[in-house]
């Protein structure tokens, strides 16, 4: 989940369809840069904290795998 929480967190972002990345590859990086460059203090803490959960579920999951747990 750590891996596509970035591409996520673009998508809840930008206002840009997912097809103009393809199609108007240009606008849509652009209005994606000037978006995340507008984003404030709380917004970053929000953001920050959810990829700082999915890190240390992912650390929990595998620590309690390795210790014997079997979750079903």
């Amino acid at each position: 989940m750590a891996i596509f929480y970035p591409i996520v967190c673009f998508f809840i972002i930008d206002t840009v369809g997912i097809t103009a990345y393809f199609q108007q590859p240009q606008e849509a990086f652009s209005s994606l840069s000037a978006r995340l460059t507008s984003l404030g203090a709380s917004d970053i803490i929000i953001l920050s904290s959810g990829m700082c959960g999915a890190i240390l579920a992912g650390i929990t999951i595998r620590l309690l795998r390795k210790s014997g747990y079997r979750m079903f």
